[in-house]
């Protein structure tokens, strides 16, 4: 007990790095950096901040920092989220920094909490989201944005972050356009979240999050994969968090050299998918290796051309009224699988993807397919990797990084910058070289089919077929299947040299 209170202690007193740019705030400030591009089609819906540039962080002295700014967290935990609160605390005087509670809610219905200073400070380097928690509130009608300006008039907000994903970002454009036709002074800035990767652009190489959650899950995968090799029998189909992207696969691959790692963004068939499958455990079988590790996607069901069309006629009509071939397809997948597909659907009639036990479908369909190969030592283990990764202590580079998009909310708002999101462009760096740049937020918008309407919504970067770490995974990858060529991270390293470990996630320097 008294080593566990010695490392939260000295874990909460360590200090991240910080940026050269950010060391001395008063005498930096945001420069417009040009214009940024963006869909035409997105005017309608955003005249006023259509005509914002991006704007990054120069040497010149600028105005004194803001007297007050509200603060919440959106969406799942992803570690690091404390930091960004503690860099904002740093800027702004006591009682500056208000935290609103369960998200987006929290400001609809004006749930708010004064921040103390040494309570912000006492979640330094911690997990989680549980000083304020979140939630999952859109904003979707004129009475929730009016509620939200009353509460921020009411506070008089200088400013309002919105730290999270995709969704939550489409919320802070949506109520920095609103603002601004209001003539609300109150500057609505986003900070990226979340452990998927999929928040990318040019000027944004990874999400904060991202980089915790894959060395979690790499040190499982590890210590799953030793215990492969050393009892010899099992076939470990592990299915990685992920919702809509491979991004945490791909690093984990990289992380750890399993046998196999499936990209969803391949598109292969499902026959495709469950030969080469039955191919790598049948000839490890007969070179002596009855055993293995196989990484999944959480999405990857949604990559299957004919499981695409099978999901999209089921959310239409029931299997009765499938055609021929979807009807054989679905009557080939194992009941669970079935059941899932007919009963999980979302308040919106959609099947909730995210829930099909994607790993235990492969595992169902390869059994008879070798069964009649002859292979009797086929042993499945089934794993999902997901909430495990979303909540731990951050690491060394998450620590930083967060730090870092705190401080340059805070500066955001000062030089009146809204409807943007900070990032720093440069994370592939030493902390020490860092930039900072305020993103338009209309410039990673796209217009999707939501409830039968278009909408405007952040859109999803999925895994560069063409980029530097997919190519080298591929390079790589047919050579993990037959060798045992495991790598085992182990646990995420805390103190020591800050050169040895603090370290980009491996998709940045590949």
């Amino acid at each position: 007990m008294h080593l566990m209170i010695s490392f939260l202690e000295q874990r909460k007193k360590w200090e991240p790095l910080l940026p050269h740019i950010l060391q001395e705030p008063s005498l930096v400030s945001f420069q417009k950096a040009g214009k940024s591009s963006f869909l035409p089609e997105l005017s309608p819906w955003f005249p006023s901040i259509a005509h914002l540039s991006a704007a990054s962080l120069e040497k010149g002295e600028s105005e004194s920092a803001p007297s007050k700014i509200g603060v919440l967290f959106s969406g799942g935990p992803a570690s690091g989220g404390h930091n960004v609160l503690v860099g904002m605390q740093e800027l702004l005087p006591e009682g500056g920094l208000i935290g609103f509670l369960g998200g987006i809610s929290g400001l609809i219905k004006a749930n708010f909490r004064v921040l103390r200073r040494d309570e912000v400070f006492s979640y330094r380097n911690t997990g989680g989201f549980d000083l304020l928690g979140s939630g999952r509130t859109k904003i979707e009608t004129e009475a929730q944005i009016a509620a939200i300006a009353k509460t921020c008039k009411e506070l008089v907000l200088d400013g309002l972050v919105i730290i999270g994903g995709d969704d939550s970002q489409t919320n802070a454009a949506c109520l920095s356009e609103a603002f601004l036709a209001q003539g609300l002074k109150t500057r609505v800035v986003g900070v990226p979240k979340t452990i998927d990767g999929d928040l990318q652009t040019k000027d944004l190489p990874i999400s904060f999050g991202f980089d915790t959650a894959c060395r979690t899950y790499a040190e499982m995968i590890g210590n799953i994969a030793r215990d492969a090799l050393s009892s010899r029998k099992y076939t470990h189909f592990i299915k990685l968090m992920g919702r809509s992207a491979s991004h945490i696969t791909l690093e984990c691959a990289l992380a750890t050299q399993p046998n196999l790692a499936l990209i969803g963004e391949e598109k292969r068939s499902l026959r495709e998918i469950v030969e080469e499958m039955a191919r790598l455990i049948e000839a490890r079988a007969l070179a002596g290796k009855p055993y293995g590790v196989i990484l999944i996607p959480e999405g990857l069901i949604e990559f299957i051309p004919e499981m695409q069309r099978l999901i999209a006629l089921l959310g239409r009509s029931s299997e009765s009224a499938l055609p021929a071939e979807e009807k054989k397809l679905f009557e080939s997948l194992p009941e669970k699988i079935q059941q899932q597909l007919l009963l999980d659907r979302d308040p919106h009639g959609n099947v909730r993807l995210s829930q099909v036990a994607t790993e235990e479908l492969l595992i169902g369909m390869l059994h008879p397919i070798l069964r009649e190969r002859g292979v009797s030592s086929f042993s499945p283990q089934a794993h999902f990797f997901g909430y495990e990764g979303r909540a731990a202590y951050p690491s060394q580079f998450d620590a930083a990084y967060c730090l870092a998009l705190g401080r340059a909310a805070v500066l955001a708002v000062r030089d009146r910058i809204t409807g943007a999101l900070c990032t720093i462009p440069n994370l592939a760096e030493e902390v020490s070289k860092w930039q900072v740049k305020a993103v338009p937020l209309i410039s990673l918008m796209t217009l999707e089919e939501r409830k039968g309407k278009k909408r405007p919504v952040i859109a999803k970067a999925l895994v560069d077929l063409h980029g530097k770490a997919y190519s080298l995974f591929r390079q790589r990858r047919e050579n993990w299947k037959s060798g045992d060529q495991y790598l085992y991270p182990g646990p995420m390293q805390f103190f020591g040299e800050a050169e040895k470990y603090h370290q980009p996630p491996l998709i940045l320097t590949s």
